[in-house]
């Protein structure tokens, strides 16, 4: 079978059988590869650690006839202290099953890896009080990613002026409306202005900017309540750690 090598993110793993595990890659250029881990949940398997979810790992892959098998596996960044911690963990839990839901085999995206490793090495080395504007920042661009980026100047049906005080947010269209385009809104949530100025401010931020901005956190938790609704929208498929991340954080 011919093989390759590829460096890739573990984002969830499956059971299969008695002893192998499905896991769930996004690897260097965006793409997610599903591949077999043959005796991963064996007493001392090579691979076991090597596939534990937030790992950034070298992986070597023989092509299957259904899903590819790793045949070797190096660690480049555990990210051992994510997983140790349990607040750590579940806003990661989020960054995984987000990029489970928008990540696509064989379609390229190079810009998810580097946004994905970036946000794990933030949350790692982050104070408890940074986690909630991580995970929201890693929202508002990822979505921006997938091609639904939020537009925050301008009515995004018609481009005109929107409200200086609470607006609402289309979610369809992803930008705050005009009074006209809000009364023929279908779906829409609450964007306070402090939720407005600080999901741009995030979204123009590097991941390792993000605790330098110090954003208070009630309005985070406004910012965060909007994207989770907007996530929603768009994502194929209920993102259920963001509902739990939603209820730590008292969302």
């Amino acid at each position: 079978m011919p093989s390759y090598r590829v460096r890739a993110l573990a984002l969830k793993k499956t059971k299969l059988g008695e002893s192998d595990l499905i896991v769930t890659l996004l690897s260097e250029d965006g793409c997610q590869v599903r591949a077999v881990a043959k005796g991963a949940r064996k007493p001392g398997s090579r691979f076991g650690a090597r596939v534990e979810p937030y790992t950034v790992g070298d992986f070597m892959l023989s092509t299957g006839r259904t899903l590819d098998v790793i045949t070797d596996a190096q660690t480049a960044e555990s990210h051992q202290h994510i997983r140790e911690d349990y607040d750590r963990a579940q806003a990661a839990s989020v960054v995984a099953d987000v990029l489970d839901k928008i990540s696509v085999e064989c379609q390229t995206e190079e810009r998810l890896f580097g946004l994905a490793v970036a946000t794990l090495g933030a949350l790692q080395a982050a104070d408890g009080d940074d986690l909630l504007a991580l995970t929201v920042a890693f929202l508002v661009k990822a979505m921006a990613m997938h091609g639904y980026r939020p537009q925050f100047d301008a009515c995004p049906v018609c481009g005109g002026p929107v409200h200086t005080c609470e607006e609402r947010f289309s979610l369809e269209a992803g930008g705050p409306l005009c009074e006209g385009c809000e009364a023929a809104a279908a779906e829409t949530a609450r964007m306070t202005p402090g939720a407005r100025n600080a999901l741009v401010a995030l979204l123009g931020a590097t991941m390792a900017e993000v605790p330098g901005l110090r954003v208070p956190r009630p309005v985070l938790l406004d910012a965060f309540g909007l994207m989770r609704a907007f996530v929603g929208y768009h994502l194929p498929a209920r993102c259920r750690a963001l509902d739990l991340f939603a209820a730590a954080v008292g969302r």
